[in-house]
């Protein structure tokens, strides 16, 4: 289960959480941290990924061209990478269904 975590996530959380989500990237490692959303979209669709974000530019392309790829949407405000992992990992399962139904397109955290 791979995650692409996009630029309002910080670069630390990718090794946090490597053990539970391995094979997730950050969009900063891949060259992609300045490109622009539909191009983030995309290399998710072509490489299995499903995108983790903290704002709603990844929901609206999900509603407007559905899924794949499929849009994790942490609605957690300002908080800290520890609780971001923390967040994650409570929703491990729920997570791992989400990304293996074929019917969901948006999970929404909060």
């Amino acid at each position: 289960m791979k995650l692409l975590l996009v630029n309002n996530l910080s670069l630390r959380l990718l090794a946090r959480l490597q053990d539970v989500f391995t094979g997730s990237q950050h969009v900063a490692y891949l060259g992609l941290d300045a490109v622009d959303d539909a191009v983030v979209w995309q290399y998710a669709l072509e490489h299995d990924y499903c995108i983790v974000t903290k704002d709603a530019d990844f929901n609206d392309l999900s509603v407007v061209r559905g899924s794949p790829p499929k849009v994790l949407w942490l609605k957690i405000g300002n908080c800290s990478t520890h609780q971001i992992e923390t967040l994650l990992r409570q929703h491990v399962l729920d997570i791992q269904q989400f990304i293996h139904n074929p019917h969901g397109s948006i999970l929404v955290l909060i």
